[in-house]
């Protein structure tokens, strides 16, 4: 049988059976007998599917159903853009390419729908990486949770963690590359002019608004140079 073939079927009595995370999955003999494979076939099977974080081997345990999370996904993002980037593709661009068009996509549906609450928040992080930017401390974790909070309000799981795999993965790829450092009072203005923008309603205003802080990062990485090895 197939390695991939078999993979696709754990992966069938997954759903079929309905299996959340955690759950134990057939010993290895039922599996065996269930799929009508080889322990060894069996076993590479599981290993793979290990590595995509879709089941999860507890040695002298059993196996179970894995947390299904996007880490493969982080990992292979970040490892893809910065390959290319030492091939000298623009991958670092396309990959802030692509969250912009998600983020640029979904900011117009929470314009004028945010509750007050969820913008005071806002409010309160723009104010807290102006306090970062006066210290010369670094801006990344409030940034990350100021797009995690805008977000948030849109009420969708699966959204919440793609959108957090692109940061993963591109913020690591940054890291990797050393892109030019930002400035970090036009990072704050361009902040306070999203909240500002999805705080009127117009939802025009903040698709401005978030390609403007995504151009200006373009632009940054535009006048970065191709690393070498």
């Amino acid at each position: 049988m197939a390695a991939r073939d078999l993979q696709e079927r754990i992966k069938k009595l997954i759903v079929d059976r309905r299996l959340p995370s955690g759950a134990p999955l057939p010993t290895e003999p039922e599996l065996m007998r269930l799929l009508e494979a080889s322990r060894n076939s069996v076993r590479e099977a599981l290993k793979a599917l290990q590595a995509m974080g879709i089941v999860e081997i507890r040695h002298g345990f059993g196996t179970y159903v894995g947390p299904m999370s996007f880490a493969p996904m982080i990992e292979g993002l970040a490892f893809r853009t910065v390959a290319g980037h030492y091939r000298g593709e623009d991958s670092l661009l396309q990959l802030l390419e692509l969250r912009e068009a998600v983020e640029t996509g979904l900011v117009s549906r929470l314009a004028g729908r945010l509750p007050e609450a969820d913008l005071a928040e806002l409010d309160a992080l723009v104010d807290r990486m102006e306090r970062e930017a006066a210290e010369g401390t670094g801006l990344a974790g409030t940034d990350r949770a100021f797009h995690a909070t805008l977000y948030r309000g849109l009420d969708n799981v699966l959204l919440g963690e793609v959108l957090e795999a692109f940061w993963d993965a591109f913020h690591r790829v940054r890291r990797d590359l050393a892109a030019t450092p930002q400035d970090p009072r036009v990072t704050c203005r361009q902040h306070r002019e999203i909240v500002d923008a999805v705080r009127s309603g117009d939802s025009l205003r903040a698709e401005r608004a978030i390609r403007d802080h995504f151009g200006n990062l373009r632009a940054r990485l535009s006048s970065t140079p191709t690393a070498t090895p």
